[in-house]
């Protein structure tokens, strides 16, 4: 979303007009490398269908949807005019916040603004402002959000006591996140005050995550006792609570006698006489700015003031004349606006105002989708989906590349009806454990079916999670409470998964989504149902998320793509879609279940973004790019076997990246060099305890025998982080990936590291073996590791072996120059020097398009390993997912990397790249490449040649 830095704002500018002054914005935007030069008319036409100005001094210029596909990357540019620009509505304009959007993420930004813009005076001092950070402050800062709803109401509670209720009242605001256990002991140490009308107030301000009001009221109200209100306060951001206070304590009506709607209202400010009127709001994008302006003008025009609020929001009415106010309610289609005012003309001014919501205000609306529908009426707390807009791409996180084209099938969970209560906890046992039985049952054939696949080992996890003690006592435990077998056993996995969900590393989280599918699976076998069928034809499989079940029954010969609504990129349904060569998106939200059965979706698992129903000109650029893709692969497949040999005869290795032993005839058959990188904790992750010698050794023969000579790279153990092993249990870290994981942990345990460089040495005999260990961040870890390799090669007389190490920290690149005097090799994981480089999440939902492996920082960082090396005549290889993007291999070669190691399906691809470079052409791209600022920057540049 919005993210400014000092380079982002322009200071002291001037222009003769507003023309001028956007023609300016346009360049800056442009030279950011964030538009291109066609997204200036986009502006344009923006501003004559409707004036961008804000309020306050402040326009935010932004382009038309059909400007977006001219938008790179998104961001902003801040232009200050000291002097100020008369617009062409008239208004005076000091600062423009220029707006580069690719889907319709400029309406989070433009909310963000108008919280943070609102404030008496700060346009002029923004316009008056002589330093960069002071403008970049104000604008950067998000004011809490303070929370009073629905959820914050407990009423008619069997108690007369204050205490009790302000302690009710507090729970709740734990239990809804805004306070932490520390707020509850802070109310318990004080008594409730007073306030007058039998109200009475309990506070605290320490323990804090959100401002929030709460109210508890007795089931008996009395004189001297209606309610207790409890105020969890955090600084300036708890103002509009104290106002809301304010409003109760001047209603006459006694708290007993109003609902919780009434409560609400009179809350919000509205007078116990006030006219309302509620009314659905459904244009497609919501209140944004060109709709809010037209309300805002209606609202002026009527004799009475009219108040405007959310029912699914907060309770708080603002003014329906503020524009700035109107925009940060940030109502979305779906929601409804509660309309009001008092006194005379009340009645006449609510109804013009509503009246002109429901007609649009001026957009064309459309009643709402079925499933629209059902999640406004079943969810009020829950903000509506929107709808995707045809031919309107929708950026998402990119988890396997490729572009496809086909029908949507939606993947809904068929309803799982049954009864909460039952009344024989003995048959209700008996039931759940024949239903585990039988997903065991069903997990082994589809292990069975999966075998020598990546989904194995993932489906083996989840046959031992329904054996898990814990799961099943928590279950039993229900039912013998009286809970159905049903009941009981989905509020087990509901409880595991929410715990899982809850820890503070996003990549554990997404593990709870494994739970939840073993979960699905027992449930459906109690309740007697079955999951849908996919149709005959090709189709795009779309669901709100996929357990490695899901994958593993995919038809690879009809499922064309996969898109989901959560994950990221390293859940395991993401990396069981790259291993199967399907391009996938995921992340995409909520608003992607709304699409229909068959609705044309494109899915382009390079760019991470989908379009529904592509229009003409679209699906005819898409039908080229198909076939010239289709005709690249072919011809890349027939020379796979040939040499990854540049025009200028300059030869490099393109090897194989494999989670799996089982696939390593296939990767030789794609014409991989090698094996680049043998994950080798499948072996690990598959079974129950640490697997012996003999085991392992049985596994990595397989290996060197379907290689039949070719070099094998295999990475020791690498757990920790997001892969734990159940019989390996890790202290709760705070960062997980900034912990023990990698050969730190390894080392923690020389026994079980010794067992596996035994069983890759002996496996091995006299063929080419490269031993790789990972996470290593300085020559004191390598040596321990590598004292380890030396002893056994004495012990058992194995032949000598290269011995590398990942570089995948900064630290292991900036000390690559003592690394290379004693290692054989660097394989340069990109994926995690990437994000810890940059130090973003490659996975995360928001940022994950900026944890880019072009960005010239990693790419310094490879260029030192790669000097550093060749200095010590050592060879280094890519091994992460950069080395596959077209984009990013003639920088990688021209920076020297000797050897690419790729998933075994763009084998062919890769070598096919390569071939048609020249060394020179690609050492003069990473030299420019280098020279560059941003990664956008980069892919600007290299797009450009």
């Amino acid at each position: 979303m919005l993210t400014l830095t000092p380079e982002d704002i322009r200071l002291g500018c001037q222009a003769a007009d507003w023309r001028e002054a956007l023609s300016l914005a346009s360049q800056e935007l442009e030279k950011a490398g964030r538009t291109t030069p066609e997204y200036h008319q986009g502006l344009l036409d923006r501003e004559n269908q409707s004036s961008t100005v804000l309020g306050n001094g402040i326009a935010i210029p932004h382009g038309t949807p059909d400007s977006r596909e001219y938008v790179r990357s998104t961001g902003i540019r801040v232009l200050q005019f000291p002097e100020g620009i008369t617009w062409h509505d008239g208004a005076k304009v000091h600062v423009l916040v220029t707006i580069a959007a690719q889907s319709d993420e400029h309406l989070d930004i433009l909310r963000h603004l108008t919280r943070v813009l609102d404030k008496p005076g700060l346009a002029e001092r923004l316009a008056n402002a002589t330093d960069r950070n002071e403008l970049l402050a104000a604008l950067s800062r998000t004011p809490a959000t303070a929370r009073c709803d629905r959820e914050t109401l407990l009423l008619g509670l069997p108690t007369t006591d204050t205490r009790e209720l302000a302690l009710s009242a507090a729970a709740r605001l734990q239990a809804l996140g805004c306070v932490e256990p520390g707020f509850i002991a802070g109310l318990v140490a004080q008594a409730p005050v007073a306030l007058g009308r039998g109200l009475w107030l309990a506070h605290f301000g320490e323990g804090v995550n959100q401002p929030a009001l709460a109210l508890a009221t007795p089931s008996k109200a009395q004189e001297n006792l209606s309610g207790v209100l409890c105020l969890a306060t955090q600084g300036e951001d708890t103002q509009p609570l104290l106002e809301q206070i304010d409003h109760l304590l001047t209603q006459p009506t006694p708290l007993g006698m109003l609902s919780a709607e009434a409560i609400l209202a009179r809350l919000a400010g509205e007078q116990a006489d006030a006219v309302t009127r509620e009314v659905r709001l459904l244009n497609a994008h919501g209140l944004h700015a060109r709709p809010a302006k037209q309300l805002v003008q209606v609202a002026r025009e009527q004799a009475a003031p009219l108040k405007l609020r959310l029912l699914e929001g907060d309770a708080q009415a603002i003014s329906a004349t503020s524009l700035t106010r109107v925009i940060s309610l940030g109502a979305r289609r779906g929601q409804t606006l509660v309309v009001s005012a008092s006194g005379e003309n009340a009645q006449t001014s609510v109804d013009a105002l509503a009246e002109a919501i429901e007609q649009g205000l001026g957009e064309p609306v459309t009643p709402l989708h079925s499933s629209e529908r059902e999640r406004t009426a079943t969810d009020q707390t829950v903000q509506p989906i929107q709808s995707l807009v045809p031919d309107e791409p929708l950026k998402a996180v990119a988890a396997s590349p490729g572009l496809a084209v086909a029908p949507a099938f939606v993947l809904r969970m068929p309803a799982m009806d049954y009864a909460d209560k039952a009344e024989d906890p003995s048959a209700e046992n008996q039931r759940l454990n024949q239903a585990i039985d039988e997903a065991f049952s069903q997990l082994e054939a589809l292990i069975k079916q999966a075998e020598g696949g990546e989904a194995g080992p993932i489906l083996a996890v989840h046959a031992e999670m329904l054996r898990d003690e814990d799961l099943h006592e928590a279950a039993t435990e229900a039912i013998d409470e009286g809970a159905s077998a049903e009941a009981g056993w989905w509020q087990a996995i509901d409880t595991a998964a929410s715990a899982q969900e809850a820890l503070a590393d996003r990549l554990l989280a997404e593990r709870a989504a494994d739970l939840r599918d073993v979960g699905r699976r027992v449930l459906a076998n109690l309740c007697g149902v079955s999951m849908p069928t996919p149709p005959d034809e090709p189709y795009v499989l779309v669901a709100d998320d996929l357990g490695p079940s899901d994958v593993a029954r995919l038809d690879t010969q009809r499922v064309r793509g996969l898109v989901t609504a959560k994950g990221g990129a390293t859940s395991h349904s993401a990396i069981l879609a790259r291993a199967l060569g399907l391009p996938a998106v995921v992340g995409a939200g909520e608003r992607l279940l709304t699409l229909d059965d068959g609705v044309e979706l494109v899915v382009d698992g390079e760019r991470g973004c989908i379009v529904p129903a592509p229009g003409s000109e679209r699906r005819e650029r898409l039908q080229r790019r198909l076939e010239q893709l289709e005709e690249l692969q072919r011809d890349a497949h027939e020379a796979r076997l040939e040499p990854a040999r540049t025009r200028d005869n300059h030869t490099v290795e393109v090897c194989a990246n494999l989670g799996n032993t089982a696939h390593t005839p296939e990767a030789v058959e794609r014409g991989a060099d090698g094996i680049g990188l043998l994950r080798t904790e499948f072996i690990f992750m598959a079974h129950s305890e640490a697997p012996d010698q003999a085991t392992q050794e049985a596994e990595y023969r397989k290996a060197f025998d379907a290689l039949d000579g070719l070099p094998l790279v295999a990475r020791t153990l690498d757990v920790g982080g997001d892969k734990p092993l159940d019989y390996w249990p890790l202290p709760a870290e705070d960062n997980p990936f900034l912990g023990l994981r990698g050969i730190r942990l390894s080392l923690t345990r020389p026994e079980i590291l010794e067992t596996q460089l035994r069983a890759l040495l002996s496996a091995a005999g006299e063929r080419p073996l490269r031993i790789m260990f990972p996470m290593v961040k300085d020559l004191a870890e390598f040596r321990a590791a590598k004292a380890l390799v030396d002893k056994l090669r004495e012990e058992i007389h194995a032949p000598d072996v290269q011995v590398g190490v990942m570089i995948e920290i900064p630290s292991s690149a900036l000390l690559a120059h003592s690394l290379a005097a004693e290692v054989d090799f660097f394989s340069i994981g990109t994926n995690d020097l990437t994000q810890y480089t940059l130090a973003i999440d490659r996975g995360h939902a928001e940022l994950s398009a900026e944890s880019d492996g072009l960005h010239p920082a990693v790419l310094r960082l490879i260029a030192m390993t790669v000097e550093a090396a060749h200095a010590q005549n050592r060879w280094v290889g890519i091994c992460g997912e950069l080395g596959s993007d077209p984009q990013a291999i003639p920088v990688l070669l021209g920076l020297g990397v000797d050897e690419f190691s790729v998933t075994s399906r763009r084998v062919p691809l890769v070598k096919a790249c390569i071939r048609n470079l020249t060394l020179d052409e690609a050492r003069d791209q990473a030299q420019k490449a280098l020279g560059l600022a941003t990664a956008s920057e980069v892919r600007e540049l290299l797009e450009a040649l």
